[in-house]
């Protein structure tokens, strides 16, 4: 299964990322097809981007501007703090709200397990009947998991019907950049 990666990259304030006018030829080539957003249109200085798989974007590189202190009297040329989180997997929720194959299947019931049948791709769909009232319930189950129950079985609401299959994770790290005068250098 292939992983994809996400990054969140928090600049000091001042720090936004850098216009396609404004990123030479070289860097442009190392970015390549990636696209990058601001988290909110009022935060220019936090930077998202991805998903994207992570076989081919092992290495992300944010091509950020630094504001100017010989033009910005709120700027100085000083160390300043930056921090960046990352994100490995193929996340647990679709922005619809379905389980992608990367997460855990519970019951939405207590109940029997009453039928299981394999459908292709390696899907499942899993009938489950309510102790209570014989009320049945069907899950589809996405191809991926494995699964952890069997016919006849009794389980209880919230009980794992599949294997955690997530292998991502998350990171995060802060290191500092300096804002050297030119002159001075």
């Amino acid at each position: 299964m292939t992983l994809n990666v996400g990054v969140v990259l928090i600049l000091p304030e001042g720090f936004e990322l850098a216009l396609p006018g404004c990123i030479s030829p070289e860097m442009k080539e190392k970015i390549g097809n990636l696209s990058f957003q601001n988290y909110h249109p009022t935060k220019k200085n936090i930077l998202v981007i991805g998903h994207v798989p992570g076989k081919k974007y092992s290495e992300i590189i944010f091509p950020i501007l630094s504001q100017d202190p010989t033009s910005n009297k709120d700027g100085h040329f000083l160390k300043y703090p930056i921090y960046v989180g990352g994100n490995r997997g193929k996340g647990q929720i679709y922005p619809n709200w379905n389980k992608s194959n990367n997460t855990v299947y519970n019951s939405t019931a207590t109940c029997i397990v009453s039928k299981i049948i394999r459908k292709e791709k390696g899907r499942y769909k899993i009938t489950i009947t309510d102790d209570l009232d014989g009320h049945q319930v069907v899950d589809i189950i996405s191809p991926g998991p494995e699964l952890l129950v069997s016919k006849g079985e009794s389980i209880k609401l919230d009980q794992p019907l599949t294997i955690n299959p997530n292998v991502g994770g998350f990171g995060q790290g802060n290191a500092e950049i300096v804002l050297q005068d030119p002159l001075r250098v």
